[in-house]
């Protein structure tokens, strides 16, 4: 049974990959000359990202010091700050302080109210912010999707929500494990339908190094179980393009905007 995230949505599916940030790879409150950038996963790149038509955004989230869960990718403020500080030894307000020149820090339940029609994918990237994503997450679990590399914390934030009295689990994608697994299976033939349990997507790179994760008969399995295919994160008209022509179900993009025109 196809989950209500998937439903009345267009297909191809476009994920803008932390939303629709000007600067996609962040910068430094310390460069010169950039003071206006939008960074990832903030308030304003996700309003650019909705702006642009996108039902779809993928974010990231971890706890900070105060326990709240905000959305935010990396474990340090290094990338983005040029501070060797983890996001949860900084207080919610002061993060907040910080990400306000570039876009405006958000919560997860902040997200979730300020976007009340999207649809977010949700990498759960901590340990501390499965059980605090259940009451958050379980009135809108027909809109949102949790990933996280490891498939025993993607385990563990969808009971929280369902333990929070969610009407329907969250839809769900796989981690490592579990790819590598429909990987190697899917290579040999054989049966697969165990590992994809409970998954409604594989979201994957097309190649890992030199190793292809996407292939025929990847494709072929995860469909024959009822499972879309997403591939990240894919900036190039004619990648896109290519990819969807073989199969794939949607991609994950920096690049929203030129997506939504290239797949419309």
């Amino acid at each position: 049974m196809t989950h209500p995230y998937f439903l009345k949505s267009r297909h191809p599916r476009v994920l803008a990959h932390r939303g629709l940030p000007t600067a996609p790879g962040g910068g430094s409150l310390s460069d010169a000359g950039r003071p206006g950038d939008v960074w990832e996963n903030t308030a304003a790149a996700f309003a650019a990202a909705h702006a642009a038509g996108a039902e779809y955004i993928e974010t990231d989230c971890r706890v900070t010091a105060d326990g709240d869960v905000v959305l935010f990718h990396d474990e340090t403020l290094t990338r983005l700050l040029s501070d060797d500080r983890a996001v949860d030894e900084v207080g919610t307000r002061e993060l907040a302080e910080l990400l306000a020149p570039h876009g405006g820090l958000l919560t997860v339940g902040e997200m979730l109210d300020m976007f009340p029609e999207t649809r977010f994918n949700i990498d759960v990237k901590a340990d501390a912010a499965t059980a605090p994503l259940g009451s958050i997450i379980a009135p809108h679990a027909h809109r949102v999707l949790l990933t996280s590399f490891s498939d025993a914390r993607r385990r563990r934030t969808v009971s929280a929500v369902l333990s929070a009295g969610a009407e329907i689990r969250p839809a769900t994608s796989a981690g490592r494990g579990s790819m590598a697994r429909m990987r190697i299976l899917s290579a040999l033939r054989l049966p697969c339908a165990h590992v994809l349990r409970g998954i409604d997507a594989l979201q994957i790179p097309e190649r890992y190094g030199p190793f292809p994760v996407l292939t025929r008969s990847l494709l072929r399995a995860a469909h024959r179980n009822g499972v879309e295919v997403h591939v990240w994160t894919v900036n190039d008209p004619d990648e896109m393009r290519r990819l969807i022509g073989q199969g794939v179900d949607g991609v994950v993009t920096d690049r929203a905007d030129i997506a939504l025109n290239t797949l419309s």
